[in-house]
């Protein structure tokens, strides 16, 4: 998880808002170096793992999981510093266990499923849930934004919820499952909502609603515990923030920056908006789900629900229509020059997914999309 609490906002004194901090949580799969399949090696692994950086290294669910947190900061120069020192020594610690590290959604290659990780929680959600998800890892990222009110917070939920979607798409990074195409840009996703708990967040009256709201799924069984409230946007349980988690893990450190800056900016806007008392769109749920399922299928590269008319457009339109809504956030936070040219690389090279299936075309071998992704999983950059 995000280590330590939300550092301190730092005051805007033109506009009176604060910037806002930022962090990230990736989960990464590890699998055997010659197989391709995954390779229950957390143990290994987490035994190689330089001192200085342990304490942002932790389990996942499965044995062939593995997660990293950065610290919260202000800065994306600091946070693309910490991701990189956090792939390139973790990365550096599967290879010194024998296996390697994958920035990848799901596992490409079949092969045994690995065991859970030793943590009676997890077996909890197993002996109640049943398998639900029978991959080697469904590996994700969170963002962590630092909204301390937790009823401004809850406010700002309504506000991101038309918008998540286009950054779902954006983050798709797993259309290879069992070595074949699954037709989806994200077929992480696909495995995921099998949680029952898995959904866009509802519309929210209040932080008690949200509360009683948490407490009616722990109590109709449909949950353990606020842990296992998985809606795309939610109120951290541990820190004082708004946590989006849509996305696949990204395969290089750059596409996470330009996810982190648009999630941030996205938390500012909605900032604005609730001072200025302008209400966010009422989107149903349906419409929802719709443009959540299509940005798995299409990602980036195909059409997009806009969820508040229901109209089917290009995806990249609905994207560059946000960066332009994102703009004064993205200025006032300094991070508008590297989102413009992230932004940039990530329409002329493609999504993860779009890149995966450029490397198996080459010679129609998923090792060449293993090899692909181990690349840019150590690398300092994700695109090219």
């Amino acid at each position: 998880m995000v280590g330590g609490l939300a550092a301190p906002a730092r005051p805007v004194p033109e506009t009176g808002l604060d910037l806002l901090t930022v962090g990230v949580e990736e989960e990464f799969l590890l699998v055997d170096p010659v197989t391709g399949a995954a390779a229950p090696a957390v143990e290994a692994v987490l035994a190689e793992v330089p001192d200085e950086l342990r304490g942002q290294v932790q389990h996942e669910f499965q044995t062939s999981q593995i997660e990293i947190g950065t610290p919260p900061g202000l800065e994306l120069s600091a946070l693309r510093h910490s991701l990189g020192l956090l792939r390139t020594g973790l990365a550096g610690a599967a290879e010194a266990a024998g296996v390697r590290l994958v920035a990848v959604g799901t596992g490409l290659v079949d092969g045994p499923m690995p065991p859970l990780v030793e943590n009676p929680r997890f077996h909890r959600m197993i002996e109640r849930f049943g398998l639900v998800v029978p991959s080697p890892g469904v590996n994700g990222m969170h963002v962590h934004v630092g909204v301390p009110d937790p009823e401004i917070a809850v406010q700002v939920l309504n506000h991101l919820r038309p918008v998540l979607p286009i950054l779902h798409a954006a983050t798709t990074n797993s259309p290879f499952y069992a070595g074949r195409d699954t037709g989806y840009a994200s077929w992480r996703s696909v495995l995921w909502e099998r949680w029952p708990s898995v959904a866009p967040t509802p519309w929210l009256e209040s932080h008690a609603h949200y509360e009683s709201l948490v407490d009616d799924l722990i109590g109709t069984g449909m949950m353990l515990d606020e842990g296992m409230l998985y809606w795309y946007a939610r109120l951290s349980s541990k820190y004082p923030t708004v946590e989006i988690r849509i996305g696949d893990v990204c395969p290089g450190v750059d596409d996470t920056i330009l996810v982190a800056a648009l999630v941030r900016a996205l938390v500012d806007t909605a900032l604005t908006d609730i001072a200025a008392g302008l209400p966010a769109p009422r989107v149903p749920h349906h419409m929802l789900m719709a443009a959540h399922w299509r940005a798995a299928h299409d990602g980036l590269e195909g059409m997009a629900v806009d969820p508040v008319d229901g109209g089917l457009r290009p995806a990249w339109h609905l994207m560059r229509r946000l960066f332009n809504r994102l703009r004064p956030a993205l200025e006032r936070h300094g991070d508008l020059p590297l989102v413009t040219s992230l932004l940039s690389r990530l329409q002329a090279h493609g999504t993860g997914a779009a890149r995966q299936r450029a490397a198996y075309a080459r010679r129609h071998e998923i090792s060449d999309v293993l090899d692909d992704l181990v690349r840019r999983t150590r690398d300092n950059g994700g695109h090219g």
